[in-house]
């Protein structure tokens, strides 16, 4: 059977139920009786046992296979969760996704068989049941053969058996019970259980082994096997040649009473008989509640998952669609728009296009919480490893983005975090002396503002210390004295984001090596977002992430500087203003305007751009306001086109070392208009 078409299907649901197991795990670990969330644990850890196990993958079933008996035990009420069981839980969904990543990057698991991980779940499976002392000392066999020395006698016989050991038995031979334990540092369980069935088969008959012998071969066994068997030798002797074996815990071994082994498999039958009952009332509880719990959630065949490649085809057809429009009304303009019907095309087609567009980037939105779903998890593993007590607050995660930036924001969001955990939070013993509460608080808050998504993080920590900050980046050579004098708070604190930049007194594996805010600001402002950082010291701080709703088509004003045209996006213009060359004044050699009482510096672009303007000096300017943050500038043009709906083009990796132009579009008549990126110019 190929599975390989499946593997993108499989590599989704797996990522999913991922995430849901890490949600719910931390979920049970606060609330240990919730009967919901252990049905829904239950369910993903079995839907991925069966995936994997189709897909042909053994290490990742054989490794769910174990989670699911631990959630099964928890669930039938026989397992307590304490701190140590959620966190080999938590090791077992790494080991996952390490299986992940891989049948991701080569469609194979790998070899990490995991099986410290394995055994650590079957610890917790049978606490009791595990011989906890070395079989050598009698009182241990004593014990195996009050319990588990009957474990043979669950072992299910057909009639052809039954008929096979009693001839066997009439024959004057002997039938025999024999269970195996396998030591559980045992690597390679299934060598040994062939070397004890060799043993065993120069002495006696193997009739009937649990579980089958396949099962055996496949090592889907924990640490015991039962065998009945007919042997002419005493039971010592049988004994005697599978203890032998090497790694082999203990064996027990009894005469096996055929007529006691049907009785009691006729009571067994019985039981199930009489009582169908109860087991339907305690299925049918949790669904009740589950009734309850699934209001307001969306029904399960209702979405489709769309491949994203799709979705860029549909994009690309929209762009299309939209230059289509700004030719026709471009003709319309250079042919006086003789007639009606021509002018209600446009109208038509532009009304079409708009809402294409609306329901294209619906499409494309997706919910941020696929991304802040894994931080909860992360902060529980900061606060054992910091030894800080800590509380991730998160609000917002049903917040939508173009998917594109989603899967691009997850890292820069995961720096932030790790920085407030690491630096942000103090000590306990200095929370307490300050009269903070002993955890700390991190916070993460997504909402949308106008155009935009704004992720904010913050914490009820330290805040940042200016002053450290400017001595550590003068010691570093990043700024001289003399600046970091005449430098302004928030001038010292956006340092941070300077390359290499570490405040950390010592490097951990959490933070301490400068790569993090570099990075944050870098990918920030290649989705075209701006990061801004407000702290008051003792207090705490917070990181601004401000990213727009989508990178594909946008709403800008058309400019031309020396009888070129460019596009300046919208989102970031706060005014239009028509200035005198007297109002321009120099500070520190720098043109500036003062605006209603705000002092702007003046951003000419003919000179950025390197091209003649096409104005005389003595004409007023136009200048066209931008804000990045709480910064603004005045962007000079020559003259203003108007607004309009712009598809943006990427100019390819080649052109990415140019940061003013953010991408090029096609205008009505065909032409290229580049669009200029008025945060990088700022």
């Amino acid at each position: 059977m190929d599975v390989n078409q499946y593997l993108e299907i499989f590599l989704d649901e797996t990522k999913e139920h991922l995430e849901s197991l890490n949600t719910q795990i931390l979920s049970l670990e606060q609330e240990p009786e919730n009967v919901d969330t252990i049905n829904e644990i239950f369910r993903a850890a079995h839907s991925m046992k069966g995936m994997a196990g189709t897909m042909g993958y053994k290490r990742m079933q054989a490794l769910t296979h174990d989670m699911e008996n631990v959630f099964s035990e928890i669930r039938n009420g026989t397992m307590k969760v304490n701190s140590n069981l959620i966190d080999t839980l938590f090791q077992c969904l790494d080991a996952l996704e390490e299986y992940t990543e891989n049948i991701q990057q080569t469609a194979d698991e790998g070899t990490n068989d995991n099986q410290q991980l394995i055994n650590m779940l079957n610890a917790f499976l049978k606490p009791g049941g595990k011989a906890e002392t070395s079989a050598k000392e009698s009182g241990a066999e004593a014990k195996a053969e009050d319990g588990p020395a009957e474990k043979w006698m669950d072992i299910k016989i057909g009639e052809s058996e039954q008929l096979v050991l009693s001839t066997a038995k009439s024959q004057g031979k002997n039938v025999y019970g024999l269970t195996v334990y396998v030591q559980e540092s045992c690597l390679l369980k299934a060598a040994r259980a062939f070397l004890v069935y060799k043993a065993v088969e120069e002495k006696a008959e193997i009739i009937v082994c649990n579980p089958p012998a396949q099962d055996i071969e496949d090592e889907k066994f924990d640490l015991d096997f039962s065998l009945i068997i007919i042997s002419e030798c005493p039971i010592e002797d049988i004994l005697q040649v599978t203890r032998c074996v090497s790694e082999i815990e203990k064996v027990v071994g009894a005469v096996y009473e055929i007529e006691e082994a049907a009785v009691k498999k006729q009571a067994v039958e019985q039981t199930a008989e009489t009582k169908p009952a109860a087991p339907a009332q305690t299925q049918s509880a949790p669904a009740k509640t589950n009734e309850k719990k699934a209001v307001g959630k969306p029904v399960v065949n209702r979405t489709v998952r769309v491949d994203i490649e799709k979705l860029d085809v549909l994009m690309n057809l929209v762009s299309e669609l939209i230059i289509a429009k700004n030719s026709l009304v471009s003709a319309s303009s250079t042919e006086g728009g003789n007639g009606r019907g021509f002018n209600e095309q446009i109208e038509y087609l532009e009304g079409v296009t708009t809402n294409l567009h609306e329901s294209v980037m619906k499409v494309r939105m997706v919910p941020i919480e696929s991304v802040v779903s894994k931080f909860p998890r992360m902060i529980r593993d900061l606060s054992k490893k910091l030894d800080k007590k800590m509380e991730l607050y998160m609000s917002g995660e049903e917040t939508e983005l173009d998917r594109t930036v989603v899967d691009e924001i997850g890292d820069p969001l995961m720096h932030l975090l790790r920085n407030a955990a690491d630096h942000g939070l103090e000590s306990t013993e200095l929370r307490l002396q300050r009269g903070k509460p002993e955890a700390g608080s991190i916070f993460l808050d997504a909402y949308q503002d106008g155009n935009n998504v704004v992720i904010e993080v913050r914490d009820d920590g330290n805040g940042i210390d200016v002053e450290g900050v400017k001595n550590k980046a003068i010691e570093r050579g990043v700024i001289t004295p003399e600046q970091g004098d005449n430098m302004s708070e928030k001038d010292i604190i956006n340092l941070l984001f300077h390359a290499g930049f570490s405040t950390a007194k010592k490097i951990s594996d959490v933070s301490g090596r400068g790569v993090g805010l570099d990075v944050v600001k870098s990918k920030i402002e290649s989705l075209s977002g701006e990061v801004e950082v407000k702290s008051r010291l003792g207090e705490g701080s917070t990181w601004i992430v401000r990213l727009p709703l989508t990178l594909a088509i946008i709403q800008a004003l058309m400019v031309t500087v020396g009888g070129e045209k460019y596009a300046i996006s919208l989102g970031g213009i706060q005014t239009l203003e028509d200035i005198s060359p007297s109002e321009v004044k120099l500070v520190q050699n720098r043109e500036v305007i003062n605006l209603r009482g705000s002092v702007i510096p003046l951003i000419r672009l003919s000179k950025e751009l390197d091209i003649e303007s096409s104005k005389s000096p003595d004409e007023n300017l136009i200048v066209v306001i931008v804000k990045k943050g709480e910064k603004l500038a005045g962007l000079v043009i020559d003259e203003l086109m108007g607004q309009q709906e712009i598809v943006i083009k990427s100019l390819g990796k080649y052109i990415s070392k140019c940061k003013i132009i953010s991408g090029a579009t096609i205008l009505g008549d065909g032409e290229v208009a580049l669009i200029l990126d008025a945060n990088a110019l700022i």
